[in-house]
């Protein structure tokens, strides 16, 4: 984390691409620690500042307006608070970045819950397109309740409890998703093989997902999934690589597929345990503020190496991506990732409630600003079309994996 000297706060950067959140799953976005007391201190002085200018303002007077407007002649009860609320989301959407939005108290505890590991939901991985709005199912986790409702790879979330959710942020509809172990939550999604709607009942249960799943696969090849980047994910990550090289380990893939980002220190802290002596990533602000991230190579990883990347493969997992396609220690298979190259922070308000705010940019090595371009892989292979709708495929049938153990098995003496 980085201390904004100008705001007086602590900074956690999230990098979640693809607005992705992991439904019950406990991989975060990120994980965000505050409350400083010294920090809180200063937001609490320069907000009572600010409130007084805005209650001068003619935004706030129009507000007021509109108030007594509604209360004179609105037809039905209406709750104030959704009123107030809704005028700070829409305060925030007016910087036409999908990535910074308002939090309430409740979806900002559901936010911050994802840290866990663990909590109560249906198991479904999902994305959100920053242009359309469409949320999209891009993992539906084996033997969880969004499975066994029914739920597929690549189905569109159409509705939760016959709301409509395209174009709501994000957290707002995991919220909404989540809920008391044992109750149920109405989901309907669209599915285009079908070219219809299918609404399924599904019951909420106590979901545990690491973040990091390895094995050695034959020849000697290891295997580490990594699906988010959490505060745990670098330990996880430097025990699966300790327990493979034990193994005798001759070449490594790590597939960074559907990963939707999280911590940038927990990529940093991965990374210093493969690259070279070198820049790692570097982030710059709106003042041209640089912050740089090094490697001292100490750790440099000396076998053959694949990262295998999709288009769900974001910020986080680009950065990961990137730095060890610019050095050149390893080959990336599959197909180009989302694009996502901002930063985003979270900052906690006194009442509870949270914005979210873009807040840099960042680059690989080289210096490569990836936003809304991705990096292209050095070998392009689409996962065969009868496999995206699968929730579970074997090693065998996953095409793209295959193409990764050739490509590492060329440099395997």
């Amino acid at each position: 984390m980085e201390e904004n000297k100008n705001s007086g706060f602590i900074k956690g950067f999230l990098l979640g691409g693809v607005i992705a959140l992991i439904i019950s799953l406990g991989i975060c976005v990120a994980v965000i620690k505050f409350h400083i007391d010294r920090q809180l201190k200063d937001v609490k002085e320069n907000a009572s500042d600010d409130v007084n200018t805005v209650a001068d303002s003619a935004f706030t007077q129009k507000l007021d307006h509109l108030k007594k407007l509604i209360d004179d002649n609105y037809l039905d009860e209406y709750d104030e608070n959704n009123l107030i609320e809704d005028a700070y989301k829409g305060f925030m959407a007016g910087l036409e970045d999908p990535y910074s939005v308002y939090y309430t108290a409740d979806e900002y505890k559901a936010f911050m819950e994802q840290s866990s590991g663990t909590y109560c939901g249906i198991g479904v991985q999902v994305s959100q397109n920053a242009q359309t709005g469409i949320i999209t199912a891009t993992k539906v986790f084996e033997n969880s309740p969004g499975a066994m409702a029914g739920i597929l790879p690549n189905d569109i979330l159409y509705k939760v409890n016959n709301e409509e959710v395209t174009g709501v942020d994000l957290t707002t509809v995991v919220s909404k998703i989540k809920g008391d172990e044992g109750t149920t939550v109405d989901i309907t999604v669209y599915r285009e093989s079908l070219n219809d709607y299918v609404t399924m009942t599904v019951e909420r249960h106590k979901i545990e997902i690491p973040t990091v799943e390895y094995e050695m696969l034959d020849n000697n090849i290891g295997y580490i999934l990594l699906s988010g980047f959490e505060e745990v994910t670098a330990k996880q990550f430097n025990n699966a690589l300790k327990s493979l090289d034990s193994q005798g380990m001759k070449g490594l893939i790590v597939d960074v597929r559907d990963n939707p980002g999280g911590l940038l220190s927990s990529v940093n802290d991965i990374l210093k345990n493969l690259l070279p002596k070198g820049i790692i990533v570097y982030t710059v602000d709106k003042n041209g503020r640089k912050v740089t991230y090094e490697c001292d190579g100490s750790k440099e990883i000396k076998i053959p190496m694949v990262v295998l990347t999709n288009g769900n493969s974001a910020s986080a997992a680009e950065i990961f991506s990137g730095a060890l396609q610019d050095y050149k220690k390893a080959t990336l298979v599959g197909t180009k990732t989302f694009g996502k190259g901002i930063v985003q922070t979270i900052i906690p308000l006194t009442d509870g409630s949270a914005i979210k705010l873009t807040i840099s940019k960042y680059y690989t090595p080289n210096g490569v600003n990836i936003h809304k371009t991705g990096i292209s892989p050095d070998v392009e292979v689409e996962l065969d079309p009868e496999l995206k709708t699968k929730v579970t495929v074997t090693k065998e049938e996953d095409n793209q994996l295959q193409k990764a153990i050739q490509e590492i098995m060329k440099h395997i003496q």
